[in-house]
């Protein structure tokens, strides 16, 4: 960090192509406090890291995560980066592992830092009402976008009239919705999935009757995505629950409009006045009709873009990591 401050330990390992990976990256790489590579093995959401030992790390050192992993037995403060509780939501014998994972391991690590960073005012005020402690502050750190989403910029040119979707399949993203929907209309439907999925998708689009208009796509550039983005008559987000929708915001910046359920106040707040959204989750009908007015409404451009740079996430993080690095001489365990 600086001069007389306890050492910085960034566990590094959350950097993928996936959702928290890109927040690792993008902010990992901009901190201006100096840091050092955590070393440690394996997945860092795995149930094991309840009980990773910090080789060589003192009660006076600092690991930061860019998402939820923490460890009981650690001596350092850790701070984490919640993004989300969609993990306290989950059904049946996983949901349970996971809630008991983060009450009994994510909650206390919270507690004892004192602070906790995330993205979104939505998950920040789901994190609150969990944590329930008023010693605990919870920085709202926000998120980026990149450059290669704006407006202005090369188009996708597809044959039909597509609806753009990015994200994944699992069971809070709604998709079966989405698929039903677009089957109700004359769209194609454009997918941006994980690799893993693509077997899976193409099955649901099978199933709807839209195969044959269903493109099905992974590991793209930004550039590429904005250009998709671009060429959509509209972007949808069926989500029942987020932390924050990335894919709505670089939507709404790329000029396309993103329709979402309204019951998913993190994609309102991404989406802003780009949004449109619908009354019910799971209506697909009402989804159809929707998608369709939306295309027709024309481009809607989200003009705000200072609030989401990546830079300033990154300070935001920075100044939460000193503030923990200050208050170590006085706190040890």
């Amino acid at each position: 960090m600086t001069s007389g401050t306890p050492s910085l330990k960034i566990d590094t390992r959350w950097d993928g192509s996936h959702g928290i990976g890109r927040y690792a990256r993008e902010v990992v790489s901009r901190l201006a406090v100096p840091w050092e590579d955590l070393g440690a093995m394996g997945s860092p959401s795995s149930p094991r890291e309840a009980w990773r030992r910090d080789a060589g790390l003192a009660s006076s050192d600092v690991v930061y995560s860019p998402g939820y992993n923490a460890s009981r037995v650690s001596r350092a403060l850790q701070l984490v980066t919640v993004h989300d509780l969609i993990h306290m939501a989950v059904g049946g014998p996983k949901g349970a592992l996971y809630r008991v994972y983060y009450d009994a391991v994510v909650k206390p690590i919270i507690k004892r830092a004192r602070s906790v960073i995330t993205v979104s005012e939505t998950s920040a005020s789901a994190i609150r009402q969990w944590v329930d402690d008023d010693h605990v502050e919870v920085v709202n750190a926000g998120i980026g976008v990149s450059d290669a989403f704006v407006p202005d910029g090369p188009v996708f040119e597809a044959e039909r009239p597509y609806v753009m979707y990015v994200g994944n399949l699992r069971a809070h993203k709604n998709t079966a919705t989405l698929f039903e929907a677009v089957a109700h209309t004359d769209f194609a439907l454009t997918l941006l999935l994980p690799s893993a999925e693509h077997e899976a998708a193409s099955h649901a689009a099978e199933a709807a009757g839209i195969a044959h208009r269903c493109e099905i796509l992974s590991g793209v550039s930004d550039g590429e995505l904005a250009r998709l983005y671009r060429g959509a008559s509209v972007t949808a987000m069926p989500s029942l629950v987020e932390g924050f929708g990335l894919p709505a915001l670089e939507s709404s910046m790329s000029g396309t409009s993103v329709v979402y359920w309204s019951g998913c106040a993190a994609v309102a707040e991404s989406a802003g006045a780009s949004g449109v959204p619908v009354a019910s989750a799971t209506d697909a009908r009402e989804w159809a009709a929707t998608l369709v007015a939306a295309a027709h409404a024309g481009p809607s451009v989200r003009g705000d873009r200072a609030s989401f740079d990546w830079e300033r996430t990154s300070h935001v993080v920075g100044k939460a990591l000193l503030s923990v690095g200050a208050s170590v001489s006085g706190r040890r365990p």
